[in-house]
């Protein structure tokens, strides 16, 4: 049992330490500050609720259905475009917008359907979490709620460590100019993750 726990930590840490989308956001609102619990445990909770699906088997149903991939493949990438997009614009508009302690806060609602998107409108997310997740659980059979407890603790672990540790780069955002960085290398990283999704790369 403790080696499939660790098992599922050791895979759940390796999947969700890559920085992508999701990751991004919830690195930035922990840089804001704002709405940081909210984000991190929409985005733990999450991942638990695929990881659990995915080790209950419905990983194989997604694999029986075609059509699922393309619909969230293409739905993703045309949220990440349009998150790109924006954060591009933000950044050339104006640097004194972007910084911390001047710009108007997002609303919980708003951080939280954002959020949301990034998570289940990324077919990523399903292959990483429902499906590779899904399929390695079936060798730990006997112990798959072991297994998946793992993976999950490495969600939250991760998720929370990424979102309250960005107070420690907070130093380096005061000034302005380091938002608009920001901004723009997430903007271009998103709309690279859009055009991969639309290439089906």
């Amino acid at each position: 049992m403790t080696a499939s726990y660790l098992t599922g930590l050791g895979i759940g840490f390796g999947l969700i330490l890559a920085i992508g989308a999701q990751n991004a956001f919830v690195l930035r609102q922990g840089l804001r500050g704002e709405h940081v619990l909210l984000i991190c445990l929409t985005c733990a909770v999450s991942d638990a609720l695929l990881i659990s699906a995915g080790v209950a088997g419905f990983g194989t149903l997604v694999g029986r259905a075609p059509w699922i991939e393309p619909v969230f493949r293409i739905a993703g990438a045309l949220f990440l475009c349009g998150y790109g997009v924006r954060n591009l614009w933000s950044s050339y508009k104006t640097q004194h917008a972007l910084k911390a302690a001047d710009t108007a806060a997002v609303s919980w609602r708003s951080a939280l359907v954002t959020c949301l998107a990034f998570t289940w409108l990324n077919p990523h997310v399903y292959l990483d979490t429902v499906v590779l997740l899904g399929s390695t659980s079936t060798q730990h059979s006997d112990h798959s709620i072991a297994f998946a407890s793992g993976a999950i603790t490495a969600s939250f672990l991760l998720f929370f460590s990424l979102g309250y540790g960005a107070r420690l780069l907070q130093p380096i955002f005061i000034k302005p100019i380091a938002w608009t960085v920001l901004d723009a290398i997430v903007g271009i990283m998103m709309l690279f993750l859009g055009l991969g999704l639309l290439l089906g790369t």
